[in-house]
């Protein structure tokens, strides 16, 4: 099988998939039942793994570096172009490694921003309709703005 031929068929196998998936305006979960749940555990172990990759990286990615500027430099010396090569392997390697370190780090903050947010958030929403119910109760308009607004209240207290 060609490669054009190959390229059209996995083309029409990706239309083909989504024809049949949901419109994204649909509303609700999809036909499968399937709907976006986040937990807080697994956002935090994931976060968790992108830390140690991390500083496992930090340590392991750099062990040759030395080694290897210094056989860069006693072939660069004895007049070998493999030097110069080999030099240029290396800031490549350490360039690619800062991005993956970078990557990694960028994870695990994002997450345990998105945690923090997300219970922040959460906690946020149950105050707003625990504060919504006692206004319904009181028969107190609903607060304009974004702090919740608990009256004060009038006569005596049961």
């Amino acid at each position: 099988m060609s490669f054009d031929q190959e390229w059209a068929d996995l083309k029409k196998n990706a239309q083909m998939r989504l024809n049949s998936a949901p419109s994204a305006g649909s509303g609700g979960p999809s036909s499968a039942g399937a709907d976006l749940v986040v937990k807080y555990d697994d956002m935090g172990k994931i976060g968790h793994s992108a830390f140690l990759l991390h500083q496992h990286l930090s340590r392991t990615g750099k062990h040759a570096h030395a080694d290897t500027e210094t056989a860069a430099k006693s072939l660069s010396n004895d007049g070998f172009e493999t030097g110069t090569a080999l030099d240029e392997a290396s800031k490549a390697w350490q360039d690619q490694l800062q991005v993956l370190l970078d990557a990694c780090g960028q994870i695990s903050n994002h997450l345990d921003y998105s945690v923090k947010s997300s219970k922040k958030d959460d906690h946020h929403i149950a105050t707003q309709v625990k504060t919504s119910k006692i206004s319904e109760y009181l028969d107190v308009p609903a607060p304009e703005s974004s702090t919740p607004h608990i009256p004060k209240p009038e006569g005596p207290i049961m």
